[in-house]
């Protein structure tokens, strides 16, 4: 069984998601919550999804960034997203801290704006601290993709969507991106949309 994903609109994705107790981490309710947010996920498929997403305001991440969703890109592009296969997790109540505010640019999508995606910058490095699905404390580090993943999903607890962040002359549907940009760097993407170098 799999969940619905809301789509941008609904209300649950521009609300701050609240916290769990630790009574409420080891309840039935939420730890079937986080297998069907699992299933959900892959079936998706996507790389990471939050409560809010399927429609639920509680502070629950489930991320997997499996080899084989990489496996149509070119090594010298997961090179240069620094993006690497990534174990199923569970983030409950994260906190998030840069560590490389160096902003890096890639295209992102989201499961919860189906069908379009745009340029969106990111910091290179984030540590999160949180609990895992049986309550007990994690803290990640996490360079290149990960971290965009992290920081994406952390954003969907507090409200935020990758719109908020995106380079909004980039912003194209899912099929366009494939068609024309996604073979390019993202010098020439912005290079051919006018847009400027940027300045960080």
């Amino acid at each position: 069984m799999v969940l619905k994903i809301v789509q941008t609109g609904e209300p649950v994705l521009r609300q701050r998601a609240r916290e769990l107790t630790p009574e409420e981490i080891a309840s039935p309710h939420v730890q079937g919550l986080i297998a069907l947010m699992r299933d959900t996920m892959r079936d998706a498929p996507g790389v990471g999804l939050a409560a809010p997403q399927v429609g639920v305001g509680i502070r629950l991440v489930v991320v997997e960034d499996r080899a084989e969703y990489q496996a149509g890109f070119p090594p010298e592009e997961l090179a240069r997203r620094g993006r690497k296969p990534v174990d199923f997790h569970v983030l409950i109540n994260p906190e998030l801290v840069i560590e490389d505010p160096t902003l890096v640019e890639f295209h992102e999508g989201c499961l919860s704006v189906n069908g379009f995606a745009a340029l969106v910058p990111r910091a290179r490095g984030v540590r999160v601290e949180a609990l895992d699905e049986n309550g007990a404390p994690v803290s990640i580090s996490a360079q290149g993709w990960y971290a965009r993943i992290l920081q994406h999903e952390v954003d969907h607890l507090d409200g935020a969507l990758y719109l908020d962040r995106m380079e909004t002359r980039s912003f194209t549907t899912s099929e366009n991106h494939r068609r024309h940009w996604a073979a390019r760097t993202v010098e020439q993407v912005r290079e051919a949309l006018g847009l400027p170098e940027r300045q960080d």
